[in-house]
């Protein structure tokens, strides 16, 4: 049950303007005038509307190259991607338990190099697969990560791709005689691919149901089709998160079912991507720990996917909540569907074209830019200098270029929790580079509320990048330093702190 409290009002405009406008129809009709009059950018992003059944017919070579890693001793699957390649085979990895007799999942999705040292020491080549995963086929991430595990003594025969057809990376593949090529249809977009090659794959591969996920999203596709709001979860979410971003209701907070919860690192990217441009979107809070009422500012609105307690006092104390229910992992494949619907129309009602991502290649630019002609001193700005910054509305956005499996995570959980219950703003952690290609179009061109922490950790350890004058340790350094003056040159709030002060806060 929806308890939309004040934004109540907002939300039926929503919903009357996109019944008005028979957006569900027309999405479903694949008519790009729905968002934009051009039909670049949306005409050939819209193959997710059918991917799940056009998949279905996949199933039996899926199968195949599943069943032959097996007989040929495959322990290790390590999927090497970023963004739309990695954040739904990552949410596969967390939610399944490992599968009898079958490799276990991993995700590769940084350049810190103690990562990837420990990626190539725990995954012999000789018992692992190696999926190099790039829509564009050029994604210096995944090409580096490739050209260190086949250093490593790894070989094109333990290596399988996923990309879109005519990529560079296809044609090595074929050059090559890479294990295996699976080319994508090119009309999704990397956000929306959860449900392709790209899902897909993966999933096989670690053995688990790729058919029973993608009945599980067929399953929803009427439902998604009905007109009528009381039918359609996708069309009452899409109209929530709408209304609620046009009257400042624009953090969507999400609260979790906890077997499912890493599906908000997928979330992310679809929503930050999809909204977060032309100074408007929605933010998607993702991971934060529930608080009470008086910890939240009047910006919030909370999404909750299954049964949660903590939620009633949000309700009763105003704060508009939304409840869709949880199928667990079995039900991924329709959680995935719902979600993009309701993004697509949502961005419909917010008068954005959904599918394009003018600002991202912003960073990529400011990090070859940097990689060029050398790492400059960064300097680091007082952490109360930055916070000091902060009024209501903002969002406090920690960005950490650090080993994902560091402790230091957990401590930035602990700061970002102290920092929200301090300036009752809402708060973000994302790893770097990570959320460059996640919620990096949001921070440079949704709305200017962002206040960015920047934290950078030491490499005591760098791995080098076969081809390339620098190593894992460098590219990631010109990663951060790029973002930072991107953001800083636009005028946003942005700075890199110690992260003693990170330390200091969280106590």
């Amino acid at each position: 049950m929806d308890r939309l409290g004040p934004i109540g009002e907002a939300v039926t405009a929503a919903l009357d303007d996109l019944r008005s406008r028979d957006a569900v129809r027309r999405m479903w009709a694949r008519d790009h005038t729905l968002w934009q009059d051009d039909p670049t950018e949306v005409a050939d992003r819209l193959g997710w509307l059918d991917v799940a059944g056009a998949m279905a017919t996949q199933d039996e070579r899926l199968r195949t190259f599943a069943d032959a890693l097996v007989s040929d001793g495959i322990e290790h699957v390590v999927v090497m991607g970023m963004g739309g390649s990695s954040l739904f085979p990552e949410v596969l990895a967390r939610s399944f338990p490992p599968q009898a007799g079958r490799p276990g999942l991993r995700v590769l999705d940084t350049t810190d190099p103690a990562a990837v040292l420990r990626i190539t020491q725990e995954c012999p080549p000789e018992a692992t697969l190696f999926i190099a995963s790039s829509k564009s086929g050029s994604t210096i991430e995944t090409l580096s990560h490739l050209a260190a595990v086949l250093e490593h003594g790894g070989d094109t025969g333990h290596v399988a791709v996923v990309t879109d057809p005519g990529s560079s990376l296809a044609e090595r593949a074929r050059s090559e005689r890479f294990r295996a090529l699976f080319e994508n249809p090119a009309d999704i977009g990397g956000r929306y691919s959860a449900l392709s090659y790209f899902g897909l794959v993966p999933a096989a591969a670690a053995g688990l149901d790729v058919a029973a996920l993608l009945t599980s999203a067929d399953a929803a596709t009427a439902a998604l089709q009905d007109p009528d709001p009381n039918a359609n979860p996708g069309l009452r979410l899409a109209a929530a998160m709408a209304g609620g971003a046009k009257v400042g209701r624009d953090k969507l907070t999400l609260v979790v079912d906890g077997e499912i919860d890493t599906i908000g690192l997928w979330l992310e990217q679809l929503l930050a991507e999809s909204t977060g441009k032309h100074g408007t979107g929605v933010i998607p809070i993702a991971g934060e720990r529930l608080g009470p009422p008086e910890v939240y500012g009047d910006d919030r609105l909370f999404v909750a996917i299954g049964e949660h307690h903590g939620l009633d006092p949000l309700a009763d104390a105003g704060h508009p909540v939304v409840q869709l229910p949880s199928g667990g992992p079995d039900g991924l494949g329709e959680l995935v569907l719902t979600w993009e619907v309701a993004t697509a129309l949502c961005g419909a009602a917010l008068g954005i074209n959904p599918f394009d991502q003018p600002n991202v290649a912003q960073a990529k630019a400011a990090t070859a830019e940097v990689l060029e002609r050398g790492l400059g001193e960064v300097p680091v700005t007082p952490l109360d200098d930055l916070l000091g910054q902060v009024g209501p509305g903002d969002y406090v956005a920690i960005q950490a270029y650090i080993d994902p499996e560091a402790g230091e995570v957990d401590l930035l959980e602990d700061a970002r929790t102290a920092i929200r219950d301090r300036h009752r703003v809402a708060t973000t952690v994302g790893l770097g580079p990570r959320f460059l290609h996640s919620t990096g179009q949001l921070h440079k061109g949704g709305p200017p509320s962002g206040v960015f922490v920047q934290v950078v950790g030491d490499d005591p350890v760098d791995v080098p990048i076969p081809g390339q004058p620098f190593g894992f340790s460098t590219l990631k350094h010109a990663q951060a330093e790029g973002d930072l003056r991107t953001l800083q040159d636009q005028g946003l709030r942005a700075g890199r702190v110690a992260l003693a002060d990170l330390q200091e806060v969280a106590r």
